[in-house]
């Protein structure tokens, strides 16, 4: 099947390239003509893991191309998927449809025959429906249906995600449009796999309620960690025990420093003001933005905690600066509201970061940056984990403390076990532990039971 994608951005890439390597001809365009010579060079802009080859290996086959012509790439197409960017509006919050409207007039005008226009950007409820009405203003004559397919995919595992997905999501109101969308997705069928189709509304509100809820699951279990601490508990026996409960799963309840991303600080402030345009608040999702901005807000402190009251003159080494590991993505991270809070105190930063560091030097240009985490803790006095990179699990915890002025480490993401810490003189303080530093706990165990 011909497929263009209108959008060379992570979803649009990511969504492009893994339907060219299941058999369609893919052509991506973006307007940005320095991205689309990097990426007909065989150049990926982003970082996501194996992304790089699967772009590579499908342009040489012929399968996958790149061009700034709108025009011809959706003439010649059977299904034209919009995954344009929709960022917070500046000051209200909603979501910014602007680069939606444009794909859709430009669409209008360049249709050739029977064309399916897939939304694949998150969108407010209801956006289907004025995209359609924008082409059939545009282009009366345009034989086009709408539908809306929103991505679930996560950065660090989007390839895995697309190719073996939970579910596939399919809102569309013409039969048409939901047979040609079944053949797109034929390829990745599998036993098990839900697809489902839905009017176009319910799929646009499926991809806001998702993220909602995992984003209230994070502020959920980081609510308990805080209440865990001040009674004694452990946070990470906490969220095992109540993740075995097959209702609520064990997946999102990893206590930390808030939530960032592209998607969930973007997506639930646009959910919120969703509600008040309905009249219809959501009161939980509301909260759980407080609860987050807070939460970050508050991780600074616990480095001050932990240098004795202030930081004034100490030099601290940040370890992780992205959202999350396995990214380069800098955008609403933790980071960025826990290093200006730290620099206002006064402290002295430098960081390090396997994949983040160009686009943080662009956010924070007022740090130093290392070359490893070792040489971000040289002369530090207290570091601070802040992303859960791999590669700071098996750091040398003895170079780590000989690197160091002071051995005081704040573990924003339980990535090392205090007891151990402690073995090696470290003054650890985790999240969501109650026991004091360096106290012995009985290892947390699950075991099953034989008839």
């Amino acid at each position: 099947m011909r497929i263009a994608m209108i959008g060379s951005g992570y979803v649009g890439l990511v969504s492009g390239a893994c339907l060219a390597d299941v058999g369609h001809d893919v052509v991506c365009v973006d307007f940005d003509e320095a991205k689309i010579e990097a990426l007909q060079a065989g150049v990926v802009p982003i970082f996501e893991p194996g992304l790089d080859i699967l772009v590579v290996r499908n342009a040489e086959a012929g399968r996958l191309s790149f061009t700034t012509d709108l025009s011809s790439a959706v003439a010649s197409a059977d299904v034209v998927f919009i995954a344009v960017g929709t960022p917070s509006q500046q000051g209200d919050g909603h979501a910014d449809l602007s680069y939606v409207h444009s794909a859709a007039a430009s669409i209008a005008e360049a249709a050739k025959g029977f064309t399916v226009v897939v939304l694949k950007s998150t969108v407010p409820v209801g956006t289907g429906d004025e995209v359609e009405r924008i082409i059939r203003q545009v282009n009366p004559r345009a034989e086009i249906a709408v539908a809306s397919n929103p991505e679930f995919l996560r950065e660090g595992a989007a390839i895995n995600d697309f190719k073996r997905p939970d579910r596939i999501v399919i809102g569309v109101e013409d039969d048409w449009a939901r047979t040609v969308l079944a053949q797109v997705y034929r390829p990745l069928r599998r036993d098990r796999l839900q697809v489902q189709f839905t009017s176009r509304r319910s799929a646009e509100i499926i991809k806001y309620a998702s993220n909602a809820f995992l984003a209230m699951k994070i502020a959920f279990i980081n609510e308990i960690a805080d209440f865990c601490e001040t009674t004694g508990a452990d946070v990470q026996e906490v969220a095992r025990g109540i993740g075995m409960d097959a209702r609520i799963g064990p997946k999102f309840l990893h206590a930390g420093p808030g939530y960032g991303g592209s998607c969930f600080p973007k997506d639930t402030l646009a959910f919120v003001r969703m509600g008040q345009d309905f009249g219809s608040p959501l009161r939980l999702v509301e909260t759980t933005l407080a609860v987050n901005e807070q939460r970050k807000r508050n991780m600074a402190s616990r480095v001050v905690a932990a240098c004795g009251g202030s930081v004034r003159g100490r030099r601290i080494a940040i370890l992780g600066l992205t959202f999350k590991p396995n990214t380069d993505d800098m955008r609403a991270a933790p980071a960025l509201a826990i290093i200006p809070a730290l620099l206002d105190g006064g402290a002295i930063v430098n960081a390090y970061d396997p994949q983040g560091m160009h686009e943080a030097s662009l956010l924070l240009p007022s740090i130093d940056y290392a070359e490893s985490a070792l040489a971000a803790a040289e002369g530090a006095d207290c570091v601070v984990v802040v992303t859960e990179w791999a590669e700071f699990r098996s750091l040398d915890l003895r170079s780590l403390k000989a690197a160091m002025k002071s051995p005081v480490m704040v573990d924003l993401r339980n990535v090392f076990d205090p007891a151990k810490l402690a073995a090696y003189g470290f003054a650890y303080t985790g999240i969501g532990c109650g026991a004091a530093p360096g106290a012995e706990r009985p290892q947390s165990q699950t075991i099953r039971l034989s008839a």
